[in-house]
């Protein structure tokens, strides 16, 4: 079976949003399905859509450039036909109008079966204090969606919802490319010192500043336990702002360390320095109750304990998390060192009890709904 896997953007080495892409595109495969991908670049305005390595669309540059990328998709469809494409999985980007509705129709007239992951629901609340361009391009989006998902076969999403804009779900949970994430391998001494690490492409959302409010908490008496907080990600002009500004009124400079962006060995040397990994903190900020977090995974393979404060059913009842509440408290430093020293933690046993949780698995269940009844007969 040949499927084609749809973005509407390109790719960045260290952005964990492109990891997840490719670890599924892998995953599929390993499944027995032949993957191909649809992607775009913009190169200093230039813009292209590609297939694999191959240009599809050569958009040029200016503003006709800017139309073409939003409007013009056929060069996606005759790519399906002649190549005799089974399945399209597709990354909602917010995009829905009525350009990308006419792509999904004509994707589902063609035979082909058509699912939209939808990564983050709902997200509407995300956009809240967004430039008025960002929104006005949600407003479309809210326009239109239900009218793009009537062209689909599923919509796979990683919340417990049964339906999405009134159409079926396929749930899922986010997964592990277990090959690409290394385990710890060191077990550090925190006998005087506690490390902590935070993930992400830093946003509100995160709730990194309750961490950064706790430990200015914390530090107002004394302390000869040391506990250090490492934030890998960019924080953009704003929330870096907004950090920085906890971080001068407590005076707790020296217990914050900003590496920006890594990925790869650069990566892994911090993880093998981190004792307790920083979830989501502030999911209730955008209106989310119950997501599956590609972070809380990470940490998981990784195999060091961790917290956050949103519903996870594969990890809300794991001994080696610790939920915190979800509102906008400052967060106890004194529970996170009495909870990580609650236990001797094993990184071997943490990776294990979530080795279900493989993208082959995950991809298997889209697979398996799918094409269920071509199975049967």
């Amino acid at each position: 079976m040949k499927a084609l896997f749809l973005i509407y953007h390109g790719f960045e080495e260290h952005n964990g949003i492109s990891k997840k892409i490719h670890y599924q595109i892998q995953a599929f495969k390993e499944c027995g399905v032949e993957m191909h991908l649809c992607y775009f670049t913009d190169t200093e305005g230039h813009k292209v859509r590609w297939i694999d390595k191959e240009p599809i669309s050569d958009y040029g540059v200016g503003f006709k450039s800017k139309i073409l990328k939003r409007t013009d998709f056929a060069s996606i469809v005759s790519y399906i036909v002649k190549n005799n494409i089974s399945l399209v999985y597709a990354r909602h980007d917010h995009n829905a109008n009525p350009f990308t509705i006419a792509l999904y129709k004509d994707i589902q007239e063609t035979g082909c079966k058509l699912v939209l992951e939808i990564p983050t629901y709902p997200y509407d609340q995300e956009y809240n204090g967004f430039p008025f361009s960002e929104r006005a391009n949600l407003f479309i989006d809210k326009t239109f969606r239900k009218q793009l998902v009537s062209h689909t076969d599923y919509i796979i999403t990683f919340s417990s919802n049964t339906h999405i804009w009134g159409k079926e779900t396929i749930r899922i949970s986010n997964g592990i490319d277990f090959s690409q994430i290394p385990i710890k391998r060191q077990i550090n001494d925190t006998t005087s010192v506690l490390n902590l690490i935070g993930v992400a492409e830093i946003h509100y959302w995160h709730g990194f500043d309750r961490v950064l409010k706790g430990l200015g908490e914390y530090y107002k008496t004394e302390r000869p336990y040391k506990v250090y907080f490492h934030l890998i990600g960019n924080t953009g002009e704003k929330h870096g702002m907004e950090f920085r500004e906890i971080i001068q009124a407590y005076s707790i400079e020296e217990y914050i360390i900003f590496h920006g962006a890594l990925h790869g060995e650069a990566l892994n040397e911090q993880f093998e320095k981190a004792d307790l990994g920083i979830g989501s903190l502030g999911r209730h900020r955008s209106g989310i109750t119950d997501i599956k977090t590609l972070k809380n995974r990470e940490y998981a393979a990784r195999g060091i304990p961790f917290i956050y404060s949103e519903m996870d059913s594969d990890f809300d009842n794991r001994s080696y998390v610790l939920k915190e509440p979800a509102n906008e408290e400052a967060i106890n430093i004194e529970e996170l060192i009495t909870f990580y020293e609650s236990s001797n933690w094993n990184p071997a046993e943490i990776r294990d009890s979530i080795i279900d949780l493989s993208w082959k698995n995950q991809m298997q269940k889209v697979l398996d709904k799918l094409f269920k009844h071509e199975k049967e007969n």
